[in-house]
């Protein structure tokens, strides 16, 4: 192809994979089904796991979440990032334009993301997204095969260190883990303070609050770097190998993966169940630690199996237009994101409806669902007028350098 024929600039709508706006809307509702309980939650709990002393419905639904969907789908939408990082390296490659507009990218993100965390909420991922983004770059002249290397050298790296931590908790001197408890204690007296902050506060008061909790999400950012990193350079051999352009051309593969990633992820995450899922003190005991490293292991082989199904599924009729329905809100991700927590803040802060720690989980499972269902519809709606989502489109601008078009001709173009 001639370089000089190329214009480098936003993906059309024919140049799309409809394959991965359909998982990225669905990984938005996983993501959005789990981080909605930290709506109405202190984020200093995050890692007592599920909430003590649920029972009926509300404990199956929590607990299936926890092991079907916590933590898998946020990897998957990480997968899916990196895929999108190799298409958007693709056509910079064909244009011969350098990495300027990529970076401009992901400082935009970047910013994104921490007026998220500071205005609407803590536990933003965006901007842990543009810093591994950017880190991406060093690996973007590595062959397909070879990132996917190490991107799973790097996972295992991370997860080592969880384990690693459980191991160095066995054999803590008994004053070193009284120590790690009167501190998981004072840990539990701020999120206490905190909670009263988020349900009663003002939105002067709540913002403070929440600068002060994102020093601790800031701090987690040493092992989720390396994390989202490891997603994106898999994500990028799956696009580069064709597995996600030609699903029906490597149908055996997908079927192999599936096979083996279903029951390995699956058994990860029971064995971690059988732990525990409740951690009072937090990750002060070595069990606790086991199980939350056992359960973040298992989730990329169930990410990945989600995946391969999904992309087995999209070879059949009725399988794509099941998971069709709600690609529209995955073209939208980025505006769909922020927007959920927008509704989320005003449904739980104090300087809204105030209603936390009001909704049992399985009214937030039904928020999740509704709040979601609205977004599909209004994806469609938006899409059928215009381009872009009005935050992809300012996103493309920035990214760019020029301000691409908005608004659809009357032909639908």
């Amino acid at each position: 192809m001639d370089r000089q024929q190329v214009t480098f600039g936003p993906t059309t709508a024919g140049e799309r994979i409809g394959l991965l706006d359909a998982l990225r809307a669905w990984a938005l509702l996983g993501i959005f089904l789990v981080n909605l309980p930290w709506f109405t939650r202190p984020w200093q709990e995050f890692d007592r796991g599920l909430l003590p002393g649920l029972q009926g419905l509300d404990h199956a639904l929590a607990w299936g979440l926890h092991v079907f969907v916590a933590g898998k789908f946020w990897i998957l939408f990480s997968i899916l990032f990196g895929a999108g990082f190799a298409l958007m390296a693709e056509r910079a490659a064909a244009a011969g334009v350098s990495a300027r507009p990529y970076v401009r990218r992901m400082l935009v993100l970047l910013v994104l993301g921490v007026a998220h965390a500071l205005l609407l909420w803590v536990g933003d991922i965006l901007h842990t997204y543009a810093m591994a983004g950017l880190l991406m770059l060093a690996f973007r002249g590595l062959a397909p095969r070879a990132q996917l290397v190490a991107g799973l050298l790097m996972f295992c790296a991370v997860m080592a260190l969880g384990f690693l931590t459980g191991l160095g908790l066995m054999v803590s001197p008994a004053d070193v883990l009284a120590e790690l408890r009167a501190a998981s204690a004072v840990e539990t007296a701020a999120g206490l303070e905190a909670g009263a902050v988020y349900a009663g506060g003002g939105f002067a008061a709540v913002t403070a609050q929440r600068l002060a909790d994102f020093s601790s999400v800031v701090a987690m950012n040493v092992l989720i770097v390396p994390m989202a990193l490891s997603m994106f350079l898999i994500g990028s051999w799956l696009l580069r190998s064709g597995l996600l352009r030609d699903g029906a051309a490597h149908r055996r593969f997908l079927l192999k993966l599936a096979a083996a990633c279903l029951p390995l992820g699956l058994g990860l995450t029971l064995w971690s169940t059988s732990i525990g899922v409740t951690f009072p003190d937090g990750m002060v005991d070595a069990p606790s630690v086991f199980a939350a490293s056992l359960h973040q292991v298992g989730a990329l082989p169930l990410a990945l199996a989600w995946l391969a199904l999904a992309a087995l599924a999209w070879q059949s009729g009725p399988g794509r237009r099941v998971l069709a329905l709600a690609a529209p809100a995955g073209r939208m991700a980025l505006t769909n994101y922020l927007g959920q927590s927008l509704v989320a803040s005003l449904v739980f802060y104090g300087y809204g409806l105030a209603l936390w720690g009001m909704i049992p989980p399985a009214g937030l499972v039904a928020l999740a669902l509704g709040v979601f269902a609205l977004q599909v519809l209004a994806s469609r709606w938006w899409l059928q007028r215009y381009r872009f989502g009005p935050l992809e489109w300012l996103w493309r601008w920035i990214t760019y350098g020029r301000r691409p078009a908005l608004r659809r001709r009357a032909d639908g173009a």
